[in-house]
């Protein structure tokens, strides 16, 4: 019997990645060849990709790309990609084509179009990215991570939750060390590419936490690369122990370990923090399209398993103060665990398996 064959497509960040990953890994464990369309940037994240994976790299790019020559390139060069993605599908064509947002998934998803094969899109927040928004009201499907989703009306949406990688949901339900009088585990993450808002804030928060609470601290920190050297003295200079790396590619087991998290609130971020089950401080990214990172936010914010500190309202004061009361309080940040793990959904990448063997099935029929 031949095998199902799906392309799946991603921009090159870690909320467009980390859901096309964990997709990848239950599709080839039910026997489908997969292929992955990403770009220079996605092409970071491959390494915990299944080696079974045949990998596109797309020329493609972005009209939010600083620099006039970028912007005039940008349909040049998605052009391009999508002649080169012709080529490729002509060779071997996928019975599908999942795309999870971001320019690089153009070239896969505008010759889907083109060819009349089939594909979903999965949008991980709760209002559509552009390029999504633009392919919408011709997919199949659009699966949502975030309920309800905003989108242009006959858009045939489904409700799936945002899909984790298998090694996340191994960690899911961890049991939870509460804060005490022993080292202390916290993981600031500003997103797959790091916020430098974070590493300008968080570390001097910290310096204005109580001695005791300090004295037991181990920060894992993302941070950019040009922000690295600059975070490391601070830290080294308050006697903090410290591990600031620009990616971390065990943050599963750091999330696990952890008493508290720092981070953006990105979809991926969101839901590994639920299944995992852990105390937040959300941070939204401020220029978020229509503050989508807040939406995303909501329901751990409402369930009581997380902080959420708007930036414009960002302090090392006033997150030093929201630290303190889930590090000194142990019931407080028990609760905030459990609450954060109802939230989570396990399920999401099995939802998604689902919609994808059905719209195939339906074409194959």
């Amino acid at each position: 019997m031949k095998k199902k064959r799906i392309l799946l497509a991603a921009g090159g960040t870690g909320g467009h990645m980390f859901p096309a990953q964990a997709l990848s890994e239950v599709l080839l464990n039910d026997g489908w060849t997969v292929g992955l369309s990403t770009d220079v940037r996605g092409a970071r994240f491959l390494d915990s990709f299944p080696s079974d994976i045949k990998v596109a790299i797309s020329d493609s790019g972005t009209f939010s790309s600083s620099g006039i020559i970028k912007k005039i390139s940008t349909p040049w060069r998605i052009i391009k990609g999508t002649f080169s993605t012709l080529i490729n599908f002509n060779r071997e064509r996928p019975d599908v084509v999942v795309g999870f947002g971001g320019y690089p998934s153009i070239p896969a998803l505008l010759t889907a179009r083109l060819l009349g094969i089939p594909f979903i899109l999965h949008e991980q927040n709760g209002i559509l990215g552009l390029v999504n928004k633009i392919f919408s009201k011709y997919a199949n499907v659009v699966a949502c991570g975030t309920w309800p989703t905003s989108a242009p009306e006959k858009t045939n949406l489904v409700f799936t939750g945002n899909p984790v990688r298998a090694s996340i949901l191994k960690r899911s339900g961890s049991p939870y060390i509460c804060p005490g009088e022993y080292p202390m585990s916290l993981v600031v993450v500003g997103g797959s590419q790091g916020a430098t808002v974070l590493s300008k804030i968080v570390p001097i928060a910290l310096s204005k936490l109580p001695l005791e609470i300090l004295k037991n601290l181990r920060v894992s920190h993302q941070a950019r690369s040009e922000d690295i050297i600059e975070v490391s003295k601070c830290y080294e200079s308050m006697g903090v122990q410290a591990f600031v790396k620009p990616f971390f590619d065990d943050i599963p087991s750091r999330y696990s370990e952890a008493q508290l998290v720092i981070s953006r609130s990105g979809a991926s971020s969101v839901a590994d923090i639920s299944i995992i089950g852990r105390p937040s401080i959300l941070i939204p990214f401020s220029a978020a399209i229509a503050d989508h990172q807040s939406a995303n936010a909501s329901q751990l914010k409402a369930s009581g398993g997380a902080i959420v500190i708007q930036e414009s309202e960002l302090t090392s004061e006033s997150l030093a103060t929201k630290i303190t009361q889930i590090l000194m309080f142990p019931e407080v940040a028990q609760e905030m665990a459990n609450q954060a793990l109802k939230c989570g959904n396990p399920n999401a990448v099995e939802k998604l398996q689902q919609v994808v063997t059905s719209v195939v099935d339906r074409t194959l029929v």
